[in-house]
């Protein structure tokens, strides 16, 4: 089967289960994985991630997986880098005649592809970047809100730094100019909301217990910062704050499992304003294989 320009997107908030659903139907139809998670592109940071590496082997078959552990958590990581490793992937599994699963709940990287947004290289240092250095924050944050009136992330908006390069990033998007040509059949799974929630806090009870901890305390000792972790969110922020004695462990776990919970509603959210900008989403639950393979059947 021809597979050319074909590509098959499995999005959903943390914890439905994408990865284990996404290899059993790479399984059936000779496919690989690239990852939209934002995260899992970091070496070493792998159970807060949830990487979930075993998920990729399906009886014995381990299903090819691409931009996971591709660079080091002391580097930057951007939209911009996401793209150009989409792109590069996306040739080789189509260069092997197989078929492309684009898998992750990373709202900016899936609607990148997705929504077909162009971006050019940022230059963090150029004379744009000097001139937004001498403008106040308020009227930095009118501006980004003005460029992208439905931004997703406003842990942007309080730090100044981050602020600029969020400005930059918007005034580089545009209309995609090489990846317009690909076709996208997109599955959303979903669960009960009440499901959904014991899912994380069963989850994470199960990342502390394997060392979820200790892997940060690692990170630290290679050279990751505080800082660093915390900008990382979720897991690596609530255990560095726990680590340098700010919160409790019993504070940690429970102010972390509640972090994570609105997390997966800010995902949802953002997965329906993608629809109501156009994006058709099949939504299915993760025992409906049958019904997503019958999908992709009808597609490619």
């Amino acid at each position: 089967m021809n597979y050319s320009n074909k590509l098959i997107t499995i999005l959903g908030p943390t914890a439905v289960g994408k990865t284990k659903f996404a290899a059993d139907l790479a399984h059936k139809f000779n496919g690989e994985i690239i990852s939209a998670d934002s995260r899992q592109v970091y070496i070493g940071m792998d159970i807060g991630t949830g990487k979930d590496i075993a998920d990729y082997k399906v009886g014995n078959q381990k299903i090819p997986y691409h931009l996971i552990d591709v660079i080091k958590p002391e580097c930057e990581f951007n939209l911009y880098l996401f793209t150009q490793l989409f792109k590069d992937s996306y040739q080789k599994i189509i260069l092997r005649n197989n078929l492309p699963f684009l898998v992750g709940g990373t709202g900016m990287y899936l609607s990148a592809i997705i929504q077909q947004y162009s971006l050019k290289r940022v230059d963090f240092n150029s004379e744009r970047a000097k001139e937004l250095s001498y403008i106040e924050n308020d009227k930095l944050i009118s501006l980004l809100e003005d460029l992208n009136p439905k931004l997703h992330n406003t842990t942007d908006l309080k730090d100044r730094n981050r602020l600029i390069k969020a400005i930059l990033v918007a005034e580089s998007m545009g209309e995609y100019d090489d990846l317009n040509n690909i076709h996208i059949l997109t599955l959303g799974l979903f669960e009960d909301r009440e499901i959904l929630k014991e899912r994380i806090k069963k989850r994470l009870l199960h990342r502390l217990q394997s060392g979820m901890i200790e892997e940060v305390e690692i990170l630290i000792e290679k050279g990751v910062s505080h800082d660093k972790l915390r900008f990382f969110g979720l897991e690596y922020k609530f255990i560095s704050l726990y680590l340098t004695g700010e919160l409790n462990y019993n504070d940690m776990r429970q102010k972390l499992e509640s972090a994570i919970i609105k997390f997966a509603k800010r995902q949802m959210t953002w997965f329906r304003k993608m629809e109501r900008e156009g994006v058709n989403i099949n939504w299915i639950k993760n025992t409906e294989v049958s019904k997503a393979e019958d999908l992709i059947r009808s597609f490619t």
